[in-house]
């Protein structure tokens, strides 16, 4: 439900924006109002408390922003992301291994477990682009700062779902769902031209959460995780545009 939300959200922010753009000169010469709808890649080095619990995760996002004709950009963003580097894996099932460090699934056989990690973020963005060491008035280096929400936790699978241990809500208690508020930094460089296809931005991020775990007890901790969380994301990312202009005179723009 919360996701549907956000994507309502997005729908509404994308008609809004749309309605505002009015192309007022050639992207070339001026600054332009315009809505961009991105599609992005990224990598991410874990800090703080998610540290001890992840390595290297990689995102995959999509977003919108509005930027305006004195060049502010306003928008929203969401983010999904995953690594297979779980750095409390071997400690998870401790309590429900045999001396063997097996799992007996319901056929008396070691169970096939897998664990990765799985993340959502959603933010709403504000920011600035600034046309220094670019071909027109539209591109340049920008910054947003983002306020949202992140939410991580372990996907944890059995295969042939054999493993009565691990099944529906038993399973819930070794997934460490963790979310909280959250802010976000991004740093980098955005190019529009005047094809709607070529246009992408590349930039540096950072993300901090202040989390708390969303579950009532965790099995292997025999007690419910009370830890107040400072989870930090750091990376790159790298995203495809494609600006509405609205209407403007044929001769402004090339395909």
């Amino acid at each position: 439900m919360k996701k549907f939300y956000i994507l309502v959200t997005f729908s509404c922010l994308i008609t809004w924006g749309t309605s505002l753009t009015q192309a007022q000169g050639s992207i070339q010469d001026s600054v332009i109002s315009s809505s961009l709808i991105h599609a992005s890649l990224g990598f991410q080095i874990p800090g703080g408390d998610m540290a001890e619990r992840f390595g290297v995760s990689y995102s995959v996002g999509t977003g919108y922003l509005y930027k305006t004709n004195k060049n502010w950009l306003i928008g929203a963003e969401v983010n999904f992301f995953f690594g297979d580097n779980v750095k409390i894996a071997d400690s998870l099932f401790k309590n429900i291994m045999t001396s063997n460090d097996f799992i007996i699934d319901g056929n008396g056989e070691g169970a096939i477990i897998g664990i990765t990690q799985r993340g959502f973020s959603a933010w709403g963005k504000v920011g600035k682009l600034f046309p220094v060491f670019s071909p027109n008035p539209n591109s340049g280096f920008f910054f947003t700062l983002g306020a949202g929400y992140l939410q991580h936790n372990l996907s944890i699978s059995n295969l042939d779902n054999t493993a009565p241990q691990l099944e529906g809500d038993y399973r819930k208690g070794y997934d460490r769902l963790t979310a909280g508020p959250a802010v976000n930094l991004n740093i980098g460089y955005m190019y529009l031209g005047s094809h709607r296809l070529l246009n992408f931005m590349i930039g540096f991020e950072l993300n901090q959460g202040w989390t708390k775990s969303l579950r009532d007890y965790d099995f292997d901790l025999m007690r419910k995780d009370e830890q107040s969380r400072s989870d930090l994301l750091s990376g790159f990312k790298i995203g495809w545009i494609i600006p509405l202009y609205g209407r403007a005179p044929k001769e402004y723009y090339f395909y």
